[in-house]
């Protein structure tokens, strides 16, 4: 037995054992798929009147117009929320104790306070327009969840790398730039993404704003056309649009991660022979 393994590799009964529970696992999920479509064709959700609506030119743009502005304000969601937390990952890792002190107290509470809440206050007391108050409410909290995703990968890489390159004589930033990051990168380029995705996702609270994204689009759709209330029928277009963009994401991050696995930072070279003369 390979002395690596953490189990027992299974034997022929365990494999068929476990064939039997994927099996019975997937037939669960096709039962539950098809009741749930079942449900839908007994509602009258497959009705063309009810899909109707979406053959106009105006409900077509009223939807585009909405994905270009929940794309917009993730784009500006993402690269703020970016350098947000790389600034204060820097000033939890520095040395000087009222910048690392203060840069923990920024973190912490922005972390702690609920999203909704700063997108409100900032919407409401400061009185600035929705997108504003939404990337800003954006930034500041995946901006922190990200300042502590820097912070932790950069000290996850191991203490003699820090140290070799200061006998080498590297400053803190060299180190830091040339040394750390690249070499932590690669850890934390999986939590990067999936704290851009809970971004993109979380875009969809500005229609509480007013702000006139996708969902907020899709909600005139359902509440001001007398269809019978397409509710439904806008949910199963707006959902897998959501669902396709997050996944897009993910396979970035899986597509970025294999680039780096076959282009590594550090390449081979050819070492020099020193000649001595007699």
């Amino acid at each position: 037995m390979n002395g690596t393994a953490l189990y027992d590799i299974p034997g022929p009964r365990a494999l068929a054992r476990h064939r039997l529970y994927g099996s019975l696992a997937a037939l669960v999920l096709l039962a539950l798929l098809g009741w749930v479509v079942w449900k839908l064709f007994a509602t009258g959700q497959f009705e063309a009147v009810k899909w109707r609506p979406f053959e106009y030119t105006g409900i077509q743009r009223l939807l585009l117009r909405g994905l270009g502005n929940t794309l917009s304000a993730f784009a500006w969601a993402a690269v703020l929320s970016l350098a947000f937390g790389a600034v204060f990952a820097a000033g939890r890792l520095s040395e000087h104790r009222p910048v690392r002190w203060g840069a923990t107290v920024v973190v912490e509470f922005f972390r702690a306070m609920p999203l909704l809440v700063m997108i409100f206050f900032i919407f409401i007391a400061l009185k600035v327009p929705p997108m504003t108050a939404l990337v800003a409410g954006l930034t500041l909290y995946n901006g922190s969840v990200l300042a502590e995703v820097f912070r932790s990968g950069v000290n996850a890489v191991p203490r003699g790398q820090r140290e070799a390159a200061f006998a080498l004589g590297m400053r803190k930033t060299q180190a830091m730039g040339y040394v750390l990051v690249p070499q932590a990168a690669r850890a934390m380029l999986p939590a990067i993404i999936s704290q851009l995705v809970v971004t993109l996702k979380d875009t969809s609270l500005g229609f509480l704003i007013s702000y006139q994204e996708f969902l907020y689009a899709g909600k005139l759709i359902a509440a001001n056309l007398d269809y019978d209330l397409p509710f439904i029928p806008v949910v199963m277009i707006i959902a897998p649009i959501y669902i396709g963009m997050c996944m897009l994401l993910s396979w970035l991050a899986t597509w970025v991660a294999r680039q780096e696995r076959r282009n590594p930072k550090v390449s081979a070279r050819t070492v020099v022979v020193p000649v001595t003369s007699h």
